[in-house]
C-alpha cells in the first residue's frame, strides 16, 4: 500500500463481515481446466493458497458477475455475490457436461480487513488493488482491529473508484467499461473464455468509449440511475451512491466542462490507478 499519512497511520484497521458475499467450492480433477474455459482469469497457473480476481461474462462479452478465486488442495474456492451463488451453480452445471467436477456450498463467512494488524495469519491481499486491504474466509476479528459495517467497506471501495456488482447492472456493462482490465481480473494471454472475442477486440482496438469513475455531488446527494449531463448532452449514468459519493459509467469524450446530475453540479475524477490514456 501507499505510505500512510500521519492521520491514517494512527487509525486502527477495520474488520468488516461481507454478508453480501458467499462461497462456493469447485472440486475435482477437472476443476481448474473446467473453469479455465469460462472465466476471464488464468487458472492454469493458480497456486494453492493464491487469491485472484475474475469475472464471468455472457457470450456477448457483458458482465454477469465478478468473483474471487482461491486455489485449494482439491480445486478452487469461489467468492461470489451471495444472491448470485445459486444461479452460478446452475450455470456451471449446464457447462459441466462430462467434466469431473463437483459443486458444494461453503458456509464460512467472507470478511475484509482495511489495514494491517500485527498477526496477518490467514489473510490474503485483495488482488484488485493494494489499498483495498485484505480478504479472509471464516476468520475472526483480529486483535487491534475495530469492527466496521458493510457501509464502511462500500464507502472505502467507492472512494478508491472500484466497482462491484451494484455497479454492473443486468447484462449492461462490458468488463473493460467496469475497469476490470485494470483491476487484474482479465488475462489477455490465456486461451478462450466465454465473451473473450468482444473483450479482446475492445482492448486490442482501443474501442473503450466509457469507463466507471468516481463521482461526487457538489451540491447534495446523488441518485442511483440518474443521468450525468454535460450541458444538454448525456455524459454518463450514476451506477451506485453512498451519500454525495458514488460511481458512474462515464463517456470519456465528455468529461471536460461542467457536469450535472438533476440540475446540480457534480465532479468526476480519475483515481491514481486509472491512467487517462486507459
Amino acid at each position: 500500500m501507499d505510505a500512510a499519512s500521519p492521520e491514517t497511520a494512527s487509525k486502527p484497521p477495520c474488520f468488516v463481515a461481507l454478508k453480501d458475499r458467499a462461497l462456493l467450492s469447485v472440486d475435482g480433477l477437472d476443476s481448474c481446466d473446467f473453469l479455465q474455459g469460462l472465466l476471464t482469469q488464468d487458472l492454469a497457473s493458480l497456486a494453492q493458497g493464491e487469491l485472484r480476481y475474475a469475472a464471468l461474462l455472457t457470450p456477448q462479452g457483458r458482465l454477469l458477475l465478478d468473483l474471487f478465486i482461491l486455489g485449494t488442495a482439491t480445486g478452487v474456492l469461489l467468492d461470489v455475490a451471495a444472491d448470485r451463488r445459486d444461479d452460478l451453480i446452475r450455470r456451471l452445471t449446464l457447462y459441466r457436461l462430462r467434466a469431473k467436477v463437483t459443486f458444494s456450498v461453503d458456509d464460512r463467512s467472507v470478511v475484509a480487513l482495511l489495514g494491517d494488524c500485527a498477526d496477518m495469519s490467514g489473510w490474503l491481499p485483495d488482488p484488485r488493488l493494494a489499498d483495498m486491504g485484505w480478504r479472509g474466509y471464516g476468520l475472526e476479528q483480529p486483535q487491534g482491529a475495530i469492527y466496521g459495517s458493510p457501509n464502511d467497506y462500500q464507502i472505502h471501495r467507492t472512494a478508491l473508484g472500484i466497482p462491484d456488482m451494484a455497479d454492473f447492472g443486468e447484462d449492461a456493462t462490458y468488463p473493460i467499461e467496469a475497469d476490470l482490465d485494470l483491476l487484474n481480473a482479465i488475462d489477455f494471454r490465456k486461451g478462450c473464455f466465454v465473451g473473450q472475442e468482444t473483450t479482446s477486440r475492445m482492448k486490442r482496438r482501443g474501442q473503450i468509449k466509457s469507463r466507471m469513475l468516481p463521482i461526487s455531488g457538489l451540491e447534495g446527494p446523488l441518485e442511483t440511475g440518474a443521468e450525468v449531463l454535460k450541458g444538454e448532452l448525456r455524459a454518463g449514468e450514476v451506477r451506485s451512491t453512498h451519500g454525495i459519493a458514488g460511481l458512474a459509467l462515464m463517456r470519456l469524450d465528455r468529461l471536460d466542462g461542467v457536469l450535472s446530475v438533476n440540475g446540480r453540479a457534480v465532479e468526476v475524477r480519475y483515481p491514481d490507478w486509472i491512467p487517462r490514456t486507459a
